[in-house]
């Protein structure tokens, strides 16, 4: 929770310094109109007075926090202009796909544009995640910072007010606070990036859990899931998640949830989330993925917010520079949605076990030699792209290492959730550690260990030693076991890296088939296939047995082909089991039990 300060001298100095920043620092207020829907285009206005001469170029971003990408938002804007306080135009030119250049800054007052939304407006290449951009229909908009608003040169930590214009009957979905006129209020451009909004025709739901206001804000296009729904499956979580952070370090968080025709995913903030995923019936196994995408972002108001890079502090939205830290954000944090499960009693054992053998089975067919850190700082390009969802993968397999070790080193005293915990209160979200020296931190408030370990395992790509470390908790690992036994082999892997969905990996029957590493997928037996519809296309391939026939037509620069395949078999060999060793000595159960609970 927030600590207020009492000191009566300190609280008069903090009101006259605001005073006089707020003289030198030029208005913005933003204009939505979400009552002109037929076009698929946001209408913005930006009132401002109070522009100097190097405040001349009005910046899009490039890309955004969180989604290691190139978005160039830019794209999607027409009919840029801008005026002076008499109406009369300024000239205003384009100077890069995300850059307008004002000729007078100084004399401008008002800035308008329009900006397309990002779901139904197709691109050639860089194609939005759905998760982080816009939609704009009849019943409702979503609308993600960066996609909409941009920010002056000089202005992107200047404070910002955004006023919604929408039907009497919305109502709105954001964790930003409204001023007295109802305005949306953020502290910067960063602030409302970090922030999306989504309004329309919703349900709520909200609880108070230990001092913190939980808001559920959800769009379901036939009405399907509603927010109480959601909430009711959330609350468990919650608990386990208040259990494993202590204390949230937040006073209010927001989930906005869109179900539609699209399954995406998520995308984490700072005291919000906003998920795009597809509309179907809430059953027990659909919640249960619900809650677990809601446990990895929500334990976002850790890491990054709490414990981040000098990097991360002020993003740069035009040209983005990577963090080698992504295993913290990202690895860490989805070790932590699912161990903060077990620890609390709402996951079995056989069920952690399980999510543990299918990152295990994803990092197979990925490149194991493609370590951490430079699938970090390769983040931003399209090699980085091929194995970004490793991050989710390896990088929680590492955590779940790190975790183990460390408990081990201080004997069953001090995991890695205890470490967390403490960088957490010592960092916090005005105080960012050194990019170059958090290795050597964490090293330095563990052990001298840790340093051979981040070396081998996230600096380095060696072999992950998972059979020794979950034999240390007294569970066999084994990493192949031959059945004897026949199976169904398609003989390739199928993704989305760079949002074309293509395969990613083909062995060498399949290879003989016409097929390639890289070939764009159009088609599956003459039906057309897209990231919209592939969860619908493809699993016709599960229905399959050994030696049917069936059709891709693929496109492989810029041509289209078809190409016979046929469905494979190959010896059932099963991967990754783990077994809870009922012989575990003394010492292992100790570790084991110190392992399972939160301390």
């Amino acid at each position: 929770m927030k600590k207020l300060i009492t000191s009566v001298a300190l609280l008069c100095l903090l009101a006259i310094a605001p005073l006089a920043e707020a003289a030198k620092t030029p208005e913005l207020t933003y204009t939505v109109n979400l009552h002109d829907r037929a076009d698929d285009r946001f209408k913005v206005t930006l009132h401002v007075k109070g522009l100097k001469s190097d405040n001349n170029v009005f910046q899009f971003a490039a890309t955004a926090p969180g989604t290691y990408q190139t978005m160039d938002i830019g794209r999607f804007v027409e009919n840029f202009k801008a005026y002076d306080k008499k109406g009369r135009e300024i000239e205003a030119t384009q100077i890069s796909t995300n850059q307008w250049q004002l000729s007078n800054p100084e004399k401008v007052r008002r800035i308008t544009y329009s900006i397309a939304e990002t779901f139904d407006t197709p691109v050639d290449k860089d194609q939005i995640y759905a998760m982080c951009g816009t939609s704009l229909e009849q019943d409702h908009a979503l609308i993600n910072g960066q996609a909409v608003f941009g920010y002056l040169k000089g202005l992107q930590a200047a404070p910002m007010r955004i006023k919604l214009e929408y039907p009497q009957q919305w109502q709105v979905g954001t964790a930003l606070n409204t001023d007295k006129k109802g305005y949306y209020t953020a502290k910067s451009y960063d602030h409302v990036v970090d922030s999306p909004i989504m309004a329309g025709e919703l349900t709520k739901a909200s609880t108070n859990y230990n001092g913190t206001t939980i808001d559920i804000y959800t769009y379901s296009k036939t009405g399907k899931i509603k927010s109480q729904d959601l909430m009711a499956n959330m609350t468990t979580m919650l608990e386990s998640a208040h259990k494993f952070v202590v204390d949230f370090p937040v006073d209010r968080y927001t989930f906005l949830y869109h179900f539609e025709d699209q399954d995406w995913g998520a995308w984490e903030h700072s005291y919000s989330s906003g998920y795009v995923m597809q509309e179907k019936d809430l059953t027990p196994q659909y919640a249960k993925q619900l809650t677990d995408i809601a446990a990895h972002e929500f334990f976002h108001i850790i890491t990054p917010l709490n414990i981040h890079s000098e990097i991360i502090s002020q993003f740069n939205f035009e040209k983005p520079t990577p963090s080698q830290h992504l295993w913290l954000y990202e690895g860490t944090t989805e070790w932590a949605s699912h161990i903060m499960q077990l620890r609390s009693g709402q996951k079995p054992l056989p069920t952690y076990l399980a999510d543990i053998r299918q990152k295990l089975l994803i990092d197979d067919q990925l490149d194991k030699s493609y370590s951490l850190q430079k699938l970090a700082l390769t983040s931003y390009t399209p090699e980085g792209h091929k194995q970004y969802f490793n991050i989710y993968n390896r990088g929680a397999l590492v955590a779940t290492l790190l975790d183990i070790r460390l408990l081990e080193l201080s004997g069953g005293k001090r995991g890695l959730r205890e470490v967390i915990n403490e960088l957490s209160k010592e960092y916090g979200p005005d105080k960012a550690f050194p990019e170059n020296e958090f290795f050597d931190i964490f090293s330095a408030r563990t052990y001298p260990e840790i340093a051979d370990f981040m070396n081998s395992y996230i600096k380095n790509a060696e072999p992950l030693p998972v059979a020794s470390y979950f034999g240390k908790l007294g569970i066999n690992y084994q990493a192949a076991i031959s059945t004897g036994n026949k199976v169904k082999s398609l003989g390739y892997a199928i993704g989305a890296p760079g949002g074309v969905l293509s395969f990613t990996q083909v062995d060498v029957e399949m290879q003989k088939a016409g097929l390639q590493a890289g070939d764009e997928i159009i088609a599956l037996d003459g039906t057309p296939v897209s990231l919209g519809n592939a969860n619908q296309v493809l699993p016709k391939l599960g229905t399959l047995q050994i030696g049917d026939s069936y059709t891709f037509t693929i496109k492989r620069n810029s041509e289209q082909k078809d190409i016979f395949c046929k469905i494979l078999s190959q010896d059932e060999v099963k991967k990754h089991m783990f077994e809870v060793n009922e012989q575990a000595t003394p010492q292992q159960l100790a570790l084991r039990e110190a392992w399972m609970k939160n301390l």
